[in-house]
């Protein structure tokens, strides 16, 4: 199939989005100081701090916790690329060891097979694995997943993006910022090599889950 159209990109990177509505992965576990201004780069107050008197057996019992959590995630999609596997594409990639699944792999998946590869794939085919792999992930840390959209907006700006905006903390969540497509701006249309080579020298600004967020 030929390349992946500027509309196909845009519905993929809203699949992504759409993940992140739909489980509140990114809520805040405590009060948060406000949100951030989009232009400014500050960062809201955010407390995700384990309580000071904790125990040892304490933290060391949250640590095990997390393991397992970490565990059970990354089993939950493995059954969800079996299940791409079997009824969408047998090319479908494996989840990093963390658990997330690998858009850079996806997105090129998906140039290559067209938009089946998307979500749950065709028809939702794999919609109910995906949906318990989401449920299973692990708490994240709202400000530091803040920090690392801020500092990713802020390498595209100096790569050329100059319009690419600040996410902001909102209602106890996380909102990617980013670019609307222009295909009459070179520094807005994704298909333009600028903006091509700009996400490739940012991509490690965003922690793991995150890519293709914004």
């Amino acid at each position: 199939m030929g390349g992946m159209t500027q509309k196909t990109r845009s519905r993929s990177r809203a699949a992504r989005l759409a993940l992140l509505v739909a489980v509140p992965a990114l809520a805040l576990t405590t009060a948060c100081g406000g949100a951030a201004d989009s232009s400014g780069g500050g960062v809201a107050s955010v407390s995700n701090a384990p309580s000071t008197d904790q125990s040892k057996d304490g933290a060391a019992a949250a640590k095990g916790g997390a393991a397992k959590g970490k565990s059970a995630f990354y089993d939950a999609q493995m059954k969800f690329v079996q299940c791409m596997r079997k009824k969408i594409t047998k090319d479908y990639p494996d989840p990093k060891l963390s658990g997330y699944l690998d858009w850079t792999k996806i997105d090129a998946l998906q140039e290559e097979k067209g938009n089946d590869v998307a979500k749950g794939g065709r028809d939702g085919a794999c919609a109910p694995e995906m949906q318990k792999a989401m449920q299973l992930e692990p708490p994240r840390d709202t400000q530091k997943d803040y920090e690392s959209m801020l500092a990713h907006a802020k390498c595209m700006r100096a790569n050329g993006v100059s319009k690419f905006s600040n996410p902001k903390l909102q209602d106890g969540n996380v909102i990617p910022g980013g670019s609307d497509t222009n295909p009459t701006a070179p520094d807005t249309d994704r298909e333009s090599s600028a903006y091509k080579q700009a996400r490739q020298a940012c991509k490690d600004k965003l922690l793991d889950g995150l890519d293709g967020m914004q």
